[in-house]
């Protein structure tokens, strides 16, 4: 019995390595992100703007009702612009954990600065020689020229997305996927100035002669149009990873895309890219 007691007692003095728990020790520790949570971030955008069919609502009601309706309407004076500004947000959400997957929503609010895209051009004179539904006396060719000056802009005031998360936690590190909706608030503006003239030339006599050309002026206008603080809906997607720093705070870094819908007929994407941090409750 004293022998037992004595080898029981040197069996508890030996390090746990020893007595069998190597592999207790390597077990890797999943870190719990169940629950609310909220944060503020920093970050850098960049936006590509198709301002190509920008005009065409304005050119399409200048020359509506006309025969010069058909040739005109897929005019495009305009090409594409981005845009690169720095900005600043904040986000809330909530995790909901099994085992390792964690799934949970977001809502997600940037500020930007001076995110604003423009673009300028002309075309023409451009001419038409008695277009389809143009009737005039017998030997008169009529000829139409146009002449377009254009400019659109739209700048990004700030933007808020409402995510769905999928995560896969690994330790501390918690690599993630989301999607969802987005709503920007935007400044968009386009104007265009139209210039129209016909020339005829009349056959049949002698030699031929010419009038004009003169000008038109119900097709030779400036028209604008313009919206402040508008609305406007798209779809997001990117991924991110957060790291747990010290008991509920973290970390992370993530990059994410946005298309919005056409707006004016101006397509609008953006790329940015957030770091942030953010406490769990």
């Amino acid at each position: 019995m004293m022998f037992g007691a004595g080898c029981g007692a040197q069996a508890a003095d030996m390090p746990d390595f020893l007595r069998g728990s190597l592999s207790d020790g390597l077990d890797v520790t999943t870190r719990n992100w169940s629950g609310w949570y909220a944060g503020g971030q920093v970050g850098y955008a960049s936006t590509a703007n198709d301002f190509s069919n920008s005009l065409v609502g304005l050119t399409n009601f200048i020359y509506r009702d006309s025969v010069l309706e058909a040739p005109t309407s897929q005019l495009s004076a305009l090409g594409s612009a981005h845009a690169q500004g720095s900005g600043f947000g904040a986000f809330v959400g909530r995790n909901w954990q099994w085992e390792d997957i964690v799934l949970g929503v977001e809502a997600n609010y940037n500020y930007f600065n001076n995110l604003r895209a423009s673009s300028s051009s002309s075309i023409g004179p451009l001419q038409f020689s008695f277009p389809p539904g143009q009737f005039t006396t017998a030997n008169d060719t009529p000829t139409f020229t146009v002449a377009l000056n254009g400019n659109a802009a739209v700048q990004i005031q700030d933007a808020i997305t409402f995510r769905g998360r999928a995560g896969w936690a690994v330790g501390d590190f918690l690599p993630y996927v989301f999607g969802g909706l987005a709503v920007g608030r935007m400044d968009v503006q386009r104007s265009v100035t139209s210039t129209t003239t016909r020339t005829d030339v009349i056959t049949g006599g002698p030699a031929p002669v010419t009038t004009g050309p003169t000008l038109v002026p119900s097709q030779s206008l400036t028209m604008s149009q313009e919206r402040v603080n508008d609305f406007v809906v798209g779809w997001t997607g990117g991924l991110g990873v957060e790291y747990a720093v010290w008991n509920n705070l973290f970390v992370r870094a993530e990059w994410e895309y946005i298309q919005f819908v056409s707006v004016m007929n101006i397509n609008v994407e953006m790329n940015s890219a957030h770091v942030g941090i953010g406490y769990k409750f």
